[in-house]
């Protein structure tokens, strides 16, 4: 009987042991990432900022066009949707 139950337990582990862990969803979780809001896509700035959806990220976008690049990532808080709260999340992610 302890034959059988250590049996089940190495072949119901094994594959457990062997499977890869997952990669990380958000290239900004890995250290030493940052994202420059002068040049990325507004899919860059969604899937790499905390708070930031789509929408919010091509709101980015649209103000970099209307206005030129940002001279400091402060004037973010110039965008709609976009706050000083959005900003304290990602300041270790954004450049220009």
């Amino acid at each position: 009987m302890l034959k059988v139950l250590l049996l089940s337990a190495t072949l119901f582990a094994l594959p457990l042991a062997m499977a890869e862990e997952p990669q990380a969803v958000h290239a900004s979780a890995q250290a030493g990432m940052s994202i420059n809001i002068n040049t990325a896509s507004a899919e860059e700035l969604a899937q790499q900022l905390k708070g930031v959806g789509l929408s919010k990220a091509k709101a980015i976008v649209a103000y970099r066009e209307q206005h030129g690049p940002f001279t400091e990532v402060a004037e973010l808080t110039e965008v709609k949707g976009i706050g000083q709260r959005t900003l304290e999340l990602n300041e270790d992610t954004l450049q220009l």
